[in-house]
């Protein structure tokens, strides 16, 4: 089953491990690869994804640490997880991830020398839902760029990020999704904090949604509340 969808829930900001990290890796693509069109909103038809990368998925794997993760960025939206998340998120039940395709991972390289991992997992291509939950605009330390103007999909250029919350009432159960109002910044439920914590997943790092901070340019705090601002 499912989550249930509760007004007490928390949620979790989903990134990858830290760099320099026992798990840092970067994901060549090997050319020539396919993208494809990228998703855009059902009303205003603004895009709101990056272009989706299409079959075949072969790759390269660039080791920058010791080991391979379960969990890697592989550019744009796309991402890659191990075998052993992939099994356990369906016999689970959790919700949100689409794709599940096979990645042919022709070599492992080293950037740094030691031996080679000895453990390669296989990889499977997935991509995080569009969720209907949306960012409360009243109890979330946001700033735009400028406001977003569309109703449904929310989107906007994000200048800085210090906590967000979810309107109540607007999540519908996903384990993980992008939310309206923040699309790419990846959300997950209480459940998929608990499943990654059981089970072990390496290279995710899980962020409380009230602690999470995102300002590319610097630690400068929201002054005040202003338009386009929360």
């Amino acid at each position: 089953m499912g989550s249930e969808p509760s007004t007490s829930s928390r949620f979790f900001a989903l990134e990858q491990g830290i760099a320099c990290s026992r798990y840092d890796v970067e994901v060549d693509k090997v050319e020539p690869y396919n993208l494809g069109k990228a998703a855009r909103c059902p009303r205003c038809g603004g895009v709101i994804g990056m272009k989706p990368w299409l079959p075949p998925h072969r790759a390269e794997l660039v080791l920058h640490g010791e080991e391979l993760g379960d969990f890697i960025k592989a550019g744009g939206d796309d991402l890659l997880v191990s075998e052993r998340f992939a099994q356990a998120f369906r016999e689970e039940g959790l919700t949100g991830l689409e794709g599940f395709l096979p990645v042919e991972v022709l070599q492992v390289r080293r950037r740094r020398r030691g031996p080679k991992p000895l453990n390669i997992p296989r990889y499977f291509i997935v991509t995080v839902c569009f969720g209907h939950a949306a960012v409360d605009l009243s109890r979330s330390q946001i700033r735009y760029g400028t406001p977003p103007r569309c109703e449904e999909c929310r989107s906007s250029g994000l200048d800085a990020i210090y906590s967000f919350t979810l309107e109540p009432g607007t999540w519908r159960g996903e384990d993980i999704f992008n939310p309206r109002g923040l699309l790419g910044v990846w959300t997950v439920s209480e459940r998929f904090e608990r499943f990654v914590a059981r089970h072990g997943f390496t290279n995710m790092r899980l962020t409380p949604s009230e602690e999470y901070v995102w300002n590319p340019r610097g630690p400068h705090p929201l002054p005040t509340t202003k338009q386009g601002s929360a």
